[in-house]
Order: C-alpha cells, then sequence, then structure tokens
C-alpha cells in the first residue's frame, strides 16, 4: 500500500499501510466470516473511498479545528508509548542500555547534522553493536514466523453473490470513512509542519486505490499512519514521494 500510494497520493513523503484504526473496523469481520471477507470488504472500501473522493468529501476537513487535530496527535503518541512499554518486561539486560543509546542518537544527532536521518544511524549504529557483539536482544522474527515470498494477486475466496455484498458492504463504508479521516487530518499535520499544500481530492482517491491493490494482494488495507509520518516528516525531514515507499 506504501508504495501505491506514494505514486497516486496527493501528500509526499507520507507514510499509508495498515492501521489499528482500520483494524479496529475490519477485523469483526474476520472473526465472523473468515479471511476472503476481509479481502473483499478491503477492495469495496477502496472503491466507496475513490467515489467519495471524486464528490469532493476531501472539502470537509476545512471544518476540523486544530485543538482536534493536536488532541488526535498526543493521543495517539501516548498509545505508541504505552504499547511498548510491555516489549521492556522480562527481556536481557542489555536491552535497556540499548534504548538509553537509541533514545541519546535520536536526540543529540539531529544537532550534529540533519542530513542523515536520526532514526536511520540510530538503527544502523545499534543494529552493528548488537550483531557484532553477538547480543541476544528480542526480534520482530519472536513474535511469529516472517514470509518467505512475495504475495501474488488473485481474487477473493468469497462466493460472488448479493449475500456477500450485504455482509461486506457497512464493514468497507466504515472502512472507507475512517481511513479517509484519519488520512485527511494527517495530511493536514504535514501541510502545516511543511508549510506546503496538498491535494486532498487527489489523496482521497489515492487511498481508494491503494486499497484495492492491497486488497487484490491479500492485504487488510489501511490509511495514513500519523505516527508514522511523523517520524518521516518532522523527525527524519523527508519531503519526497520516495520517502513514503
Amino acid at each position: 500500500m506504501a508504495v501505491v500510494i506514494s505514486i497516486v497520493g496527493g501528500r509526499r513523503a507520507m507514510i499509508s499501510a495498515a492501521t489499528g484504526a482500520v483494524a479496529l473496523v475490519i477485523a469483526p469481520l474476520n472473526r465472523e466470516h473468515g479471511f476472503g471477507y476481509l479481502v473483499a470488504a478491503v477492495i469495496l472500501a477502496g472503491v466507496f473511498q475513490v467515489i467519495l473522493g471524486t464528490l469532493g468529501v476531501a472539502k470537509l476537513m476545512r471544518f476540523i479545528p486544530r485543538s482536534v487535530m493536536v488532541g488526535f496527535v498526543n493521543a495517539l503518541a501516548i498509545l505508541i508509548f504505552m504499547a511498548q512499554v510491555p516489549e521492556i518486561h522480562d527481556v536481557p539486560w542489555e536491552v535497556y542500555p540499548l534504548i538509553a543509546g537509541s533514545l541519546a542518537l535520536m536526540v543529540f544527532f539531529p544537532k550534529i547534522t540533519t542530513v542523515i536521518p536520526a532514526p536511520l544511524v540510530s538503527i544502523v549504529i545499534l543494529t552493528v553493536i548488537t550483531v557484532g557483539a553477538a547480543i541476544a536482544v528480542p526480534t520482530v522474527g519472536d513474535k511469529g514466523a516472517l514470509p518467505s515470498s512475495l504475495p501474488v494477486p488473485g481474487l477473493p475466496d468469497v462466493p460472488f453473490a448479493l449475500d456477500t455484498l450485504t455482509t461486506i458492504a457497512p464493514y468497507a463504508f466504515a472502512m472507507a470513512l475512517v481511513g479517509l479521516m484519519e488520512s485527511l487530518m494527517t495530511a493536514r499535520l504535514v501541510d502545516d509542519i511543511t508549510d506546503t499544500n496538498s491535494n486532498k481530492t487527489r489523496e482521497s482517491i489515492g487511498q481508494g486505490i491503494a486499497n484495492i491493490v492491497t486488497g487484490f494482494f491479500g492485504g487488510m488495507g489501511g490509511c495514513a499512519m500519523i505516527g508514522q509520518t511523523m517520524i518521516n516528516v518532522k523527525v527524519s525531514g523527508a519531503r519526497t514521494r520516495r520517502a513514503g515507499s
């Protein structure tokens, strides 16, 4: 999704992928009816977003006050922080110096230069230290098996009938609305940070196209990721479409 939206979207340097907001809306469908219905709903949600974008729904964003956006960002920061706290429980003691080192690099490296993003420097340096010293730290792979191949396109495994449409339509429409609201709110925040304008209508349609493509590849769909976008734009200084993919 990130690759597609970086090409067809209306806001450069914004990150879009699977998000918690979309997962909350679409997960019950997967639990009750299975993965095929989820994929079908993602594709239909993309169609809804293209239609809503064409109708000019992006213009409604001007009615959202700045205080709402600031509160949304702060709440998300708290949620992200709280989600990371369990990851530092019951871990080897070496993890804690690594955390301190990564935070120090994030804070102080931009004072030396901003040519290279501080998060990238932190990742590279800590990876070299961890691998070179053979430090046993938890990894993403410990959370479950990682895929060994790229996804291939295909149709969702659902009956092509009216009953299927009536089942997935409410979930798809809710996903379309949630995805557009978060994406357009994030785009507006990036506009303020970079002092540039984005094409909200193109972004709305682009989100739909990205979800349609993602659905055909068996993905859960998504929208703009405000936390990752802020890191990309504000911390790392990203400004181009390549940074979004």
